[in-house]
């Protein structure tokens, strides 16, 4: 199976540099009319400017493929849906949305300001919401569309002075689950990249030998797949340096307490059977987790 993008029209954002530069161009490369969304912000989001942008789909143009730029900030909703429009005028659909454009403010959580908080989930959770928003009714009409997700193993499993960033990023996965479901019927498939891949924001943290081994294209397979026609839905794809993992939120077996018993001393003295993980399992949705804690509870009785 060949994946191709032909006469696909893909928007990736914060595709100025790093893993969004390198999606971008391999999208283009596979067929793709990308628009290439770019602030052009410092690693921390100040500042602002479309020389990254226009680089890259200057880059695009002289391999052959087709490319525009757009210099919207994703935490303005107001942008974004210029950036969508343009994207709509330019050439005539989105199919593809890879929510990639991120900052990093990090600090302990003791020094960590209020503003810097708000900043980061305001690009990260804030910025993909809104790009999806923008072109959800576009893809619901014309029943495809593909997005994907950025989260972090900072999300995923936390980093020391990442409280920001690891929050926005776990709000991520909690958005896949609920718009797999609300996108099924119109062929719409979500799906989250986790990133490990030496980037502007990443680079000063790792030594030369691991910056050269987690190049950002050894992530961007992963991210066509993902975004491809045969995509799966509701995945988290770890990737990094040519590695791969599915990641997937599971929970233990329930595990019932009669009432006579329901103290937090039981819950203690039984914590070992109720964090049991060998019959660890995913639910689809939330009711299905539900109706397994009910169905428990009434056989009870």
């Amino acid at each position: 199976m060949t994946v191709s993008f032909k006469d696909r029209v893909v928007i990736v954002t914060g595709a100025g540099a790093g893993l969004g530069r390198q999606h971008a161009l391999e999208f283009a490369a596979r067929g793709a009319k990308v628009v290439v969304n770019d602030f052009g912000g410092n690693r921390d989001g100040t500042g602002g400017s479309s020389e990254a942008a226009m680089g890259v789909v200057e880059e695009i143009r002289q391999a052959g493929g087709i490319a525009m730029a757009n210099g919207a900030n994703v935490a303005d909703f107001e942008q974004v849906q210029e950036l969508v429009a343009q994207a709509v005028s330019e050439f005539g659909a989105v199919h593809v949305l890879v929510n990639n454009a991120g900052i990093l403010r990090d600090k302990s959580f003791t020094k960590l300001e209020m503003g810097d908080f708000n900043a980061v989930m305001d690009v990260h959770l804030g910025g993909s919401v809104h790009c999806t928003k923008a072109v959800w009714n576009l893809m619901r009409e014309q029943n495809y569309g593909r997005i994907v997700m950025t989260t972090s193993a900072a999300g995923i499993y936390g980093n020391f002075g990442q409280a920001n960033y690891g929050s926005a990023k776990m709000g991520l996965i909690g958005l896949m689950h609920v718009l797999h479901q609300e996108g099924a019927k119109n062929n719409i498939r979500i799906n989250t990249v986790a990133p490990m891949a030496a980037t502007r924001m990443t680079m000063d943290l790792l030594p030369p030998a691991v910056q050269e081994a987690l190049k950002p294209e050894r992530v961007t397979p992963a991210v066509l797949y993902l975004a491809s026609e045969n995509a799966p839905s509701k995945m988290i794809l770890s990737a990094g340096g040519g590695a791969f993992a599915a990641a997937r939120v599971v929970e233990a077996e329930p595990v019932h307490i009669a009432d006579e018993n329901l103290t937090p001393e039981y819950i203690a003295e039984h914590i070992d059977r109720i964090a049991d993980w060998s019959g660890a399992k995913p639910y689809e949705n939330a009711d299905e987790e539900i109706k397994k804690f009910v169905d428990l509870i009434l056989a009870q009785k």
